[in-house]
Formats: structure tokens, C-alpha cells, sequence
């Protein structure tokens, strides 16, 4: 199915750029979250009126998520979970578990924002997540996982 992007989506394509995708993806994820549109005519037509429109808004999207990292770079959260006395976690450290520190910290961050790309933390330490704010804003965030012992 072609259909035209109307926001940036990593690995595929740019605001306005009409580009072929399976049509499960379009459906399911694209179309519904507002990222994309079928490249029909009419649709084309409509999105060229809307262009400069749309351009403003990603912009506005793409400087407000830089003002926040700017602000969680290098940022510390502390997050506690039960350990026993070798330092080994009752459990683990999820993303949703940071997403929760950062969210009482005043962030607006979803779980899936939040990347960990070696996996769940399951020893006490100090650990470099990565938030995504934006496809194209990515910033660093220091964890420290504190143990409580039992």
C-alpha cells in the first residue's frame, strides 16, 4: 500500500514523502496514529494545501522535545527495589519503572520512550538509559539502582 507520511517515522521516511509499506502496517499502526495517509489523489492534493501547515507543527514538535532534553541530559534518577546482600535484585528494573521516576520528576515520558538496549537492570549499579522525545531527540539518563535489603 503507498501512503504519504504526514509526520518524520525512523526508518522510513520524512514529512510528504509517499512511500510503499504492508499494508498491516499502514493499517494498523500508520494510518490510526495519525503518521500517515493512502496516497490517493485527493489525499496528495490535500496534503500539498496543508504542506506549510504541517511543516510549523512538526517543527514546534521537534523544539519543544529539544527545550526537554536539554533539561534530562545528564539528568540522575534513583530508583529502589529489594536486593539480597550480594546485590542482586528481588526482580528487575524495567523501563516502565523508569518511566514512572521520570514521570515524578516532572517528565512527560511514556515507557516506550525509554530505551535499554542491553535489557532490564537486575543488579544494583549505575546504569545510561536512553529517552527517545523525538525521532530525531535522543538524550542520555543516569539510573541508580539502589538495593533495599530484606
Amino acid at each position: 500500500m503507498q501512503v504519504i507520511l504526514l509526520d518524520k517515522v525512523v526508518n522510513l521516511g520524512n514529512l510528504g514523502d509517499i512511500v510503499r509499506v504492508k499494508d498491516g502496517y499502514a493499517r494498523n499502526y500508520l494510518i490510526p496514529t495519525g503518521r500517515a495517509r493512502r496516497a490517493t489523489q485527493a489525499a496528495i492534493d490535500e496534503f500539498n494545501a496543508r504542506r506549510a501547515e504541517l511543516e510549523k507543527a512538526a517543527a514546534a514538535k521537534l523544539a519543544e522535545a529539544k527545550a526537554v532534553g536539554e533539561k534530562l541530559a545528564g539528568f540522575t534518577i534513583k530508583v529502589t527495589q529489594k536486593a539480597g546482600v550480594d546485590g542482586r535484585l528481588f526482580g528487575s528494573v524495567t523501563n516502565h519503572d523508569i518511566a514512572a521516576e521520570l514521570n515524578k520528576a516532572g517528565f512527560a515520558v511514556h515507557k516506550s520512550q525509554v530505551r535499554m538496549p542491553n535489557g532490564v537492570f537486575k543488579n544494583v549499579g549505575d546504569y545510561t538509559v536512553q529517552v527517545a522525545l523525538h525521532t530525531d531527540v535522543v538524550v542520555d539518563v543516569n539510573v541508580q539502582v539502589l538495593g533495599e535489603t530484606v
